[in-house]
């Protein structure tokens, strides 16, 4: 059965009930971590309400690296309890959040003339330890495998375009990878609205403190008051706006899309040392799209920051020399087919780098009642809403057993592998739309991986307003320029067929 469907009508039915009731909980924020807050609330019994002033995982939620990893970084920086709840939240996450999500990513240090003995038996250390942490996580080796050195030859069959001179062979670890941290966000919102969550997008929260908000309906410009006995705000970077006392320091993340081909089609992730700075690195993360991900700037966001961030060309050129120096054909700017930049809400803190910058979380409670949840990580969402909902009833969470939408159910045979890699149980119910019309079994464009019913069903059951909310969340076109604007017709069609 199709889990709960959020739809244009239910929108607007939710926003006039909202002007006349008072509920429980109020969040302000529709990305990863105000979803898992409103679904958290929610599940304990809790009347939930959530305004998002754009759409689902309109900001930060969107433009991570699409890994639920176990922490492995934190403890080369003796962040210890910060990793193992990395590794927990990673390991509930793949096995009962969301495991039609979640996979297990292969990821190959290779051993060339980069990395020395030396480094060769830290990196080695590193993964050791941290499978001690999936072991104390209680993760079991079907999911993650142990780490293991492997030889030169099962090195360039992992990652064929790895560098060949010098090479020695590479050191395998196992992590987790999200099929799409977007797909997250909305599952978290739609399993919150079948507990009874009312998941308002474009309502723009102008004031609020403890007791409610001023929220402006962006698509009316109509105003309204929403009474609540508590308030969240997890706008993530832009908690000042409604927190002035918040003190973040924001960092800019930079990907770049590469075509998988350019690297050979490789099988597993690739990690490269950033040179003359320790403990970072840059990642080519394969996706089963025909795309890798090649990331990761780390750098601090000073002054006013914007709704959509954008790569820098000294950003890209970044990533793509450090990246070739472990590739056997070096890459160059005609190689990039996309690319992509997001915003950290990393806490504050002594001056230096924000790549030493702690990844954990707090919540905090202003003079005006407001509570603000600040800091962490896409990972450890679950636990930030934990957290901040211990602050608003003794009832017990239940997210730590509690399955997405999606994750629990049969798949009727014969629907296309791809809707069941991005829809888990539910992939028989978006197959069924093209029930009358099998062209939307179809591409939505020539070269374009994209399904004419991954569209519909972001209309008739995933809220999707516009075409951009399709081509950008939804699906995640808009990663790769030339299939944004190859499908954007078809995108239109989609919401056509709707009114």
């Amino acid at each position: 059965m199709a889990g709960p469907r959020l739809t244009a009508g239910r929108r607007s039915h939710d926003l006039d009930e909202l002007s006349s009731t008072q509920v429980d909980v109020l969040v302000l924020g529709g990305g990863v971590t105000g979803c898992g807050i409103a679904l958290d609330a929610a599940s304990r019994g809790l009347t939930v309400a959530l305004v998002e002033k754009a759409d689902l995982a309109h900001g930060t939620s969107r433009w991570s690296s699409k890994l639920v990893h176990g922490g492995l970084r934190y403890l080369a920086t003796g962040d210890v309890g910060l990793a193992l709840e990395s590794a927990r939240e990673r390991g509930v996450l793949m096995s009962t959040t969301a495991p039609h999500l979640v996979r297990p990513l292969p990821m190959v240090v290779p051993l060339g003339d980069d990395v020395d003995g030396r480094g060769g038996l830290l990196f080695d250390a590193g993964h050791r330890a941290g499978d001690v942490l999936r072991r104390v996580a209680r993760t079991s080796r079907d999911t993650l495998p142990t780490p293991r050195r492997i030889s030169r030859a099962e090195t360039l069959r992992l990652v064929p375009g790895v560098r060949r001179d010098g090479l020695r062979g590479g050191l395998l670890n196992w992590d987790g990878q999200l099929e799409d941290d977007a797909r997250l966000v909305i599952a978290l919102a739609r399993t919150a609205a079948s507990y009874g969550a009312r998941i308002v997008t474009y309502a723009a929260a102008l004031q609020a403190d403890g007791s409610g908000a001023t929220v402006r309906d962006e698509r009316t410009g109509a105003s309204l008051r929403i009474r609540a006995r508590a308030v969240v705000n997890a706008t993530g970077a832009w908690a000042d706006t409604l927190a002035p006392e918040t003190r973040l320091r924001p960092s800019k993340g930079v990907h770049v899309v590469l075509p998988a081909a350019r690297l050979g089609h490789p099988a597993a992730a690739m990690t490269v040392p950033v040179p003359g700075q320790p403990n970072r690195y840059v990642f080519a993360l394969p996706h089963p799209d025909g795309i890798v991900h090649l990331g990761l700037t780390d750098d601090p966001l000073d002054g006013p920051l914007p709704d959509v961030p954008r790569a820098d060309e000294s950003e890209i050129a970044f990533l793509l020399d450090t990246l070739s120096r472990g590739l056997h054909v070096p890459l160059s700017r005609s190689d990039v087919i996309g690319s992509f930049a997001g915003v950290r809400p990393l806490l504050a803190a002594e001056e230096g780098r924000t790549a030493d910058l702690s990844r954990r979380h707090a919540v905090v409670q202003g003079d005006d009642g407001l509570w603000t949840v600040l800091g962490g990580k896409l990972t450890t969402y679950r636990k930030m809403a934990e957290d901040a909902v211990d602050h608003l009833t003794p009832a017990p969470c239940r997210t730590r057993d509690l399955p997405l939408v999606g994750a629990v159910g049969p798949v009727p045979a014969g629907v296309p592998d791809r809707l069941v890699r991005r829809y888990g149980a539910e992939a028989g119910d978006v197959a069924a739309l093209a029930g009358h019309d099998a062209r939307l079994l179809e591409p939505v464009a020539p070269g374009v991986p994209v399904l004419g019913v991954e569209l519909a069903w972001g209309v008739h059951a995933e809220g999707a307003l516009t075409v951009e909310d399709l081509l950008e969340r939804r699906t995640r076109l808009s990663l790769v320029d030339a299939w944004h604007e190859a499908a954007r017709a078809a995108a239109d069609a989609a919401l056509g067929a709707a009114v």
